[in-house]
């Protein structure tokens, strides 16, 4: 047990991706959406965070799918 809730958990990602063309729209959207945020507000740290660490996971899925590349 840790002391901490990391970042990632493996077990809960989508056993699917989108397509690559998808990712990167919802990627621009997410980019776009967590630009303003308050840099020195930690709860709006950690929501870019997370947002962020999910998006590059997908965008990087879907770019390894279409590359034929296996995980």
């Amino acid at each position: 047990m840790t002391a901490y809730d990391p970042l990632h958990d493996p077990g809960q990602m989508p056993p699917t991706t989108a397509s690559l063309d998808v990712e990167i729209a919802v990627t621009r959207r997410i980019l776009d959406e967590t630009a303003d945020l308050n840099i020195h507000s930690d709860g709006d740290m950690r929501s870019a965070a997370f947002a962020l660490n999910c998006r590059v996971r997908g965008l990087l899925a879907a770019i390894e799918a279409e590359r034929g590349e296996g995980r």
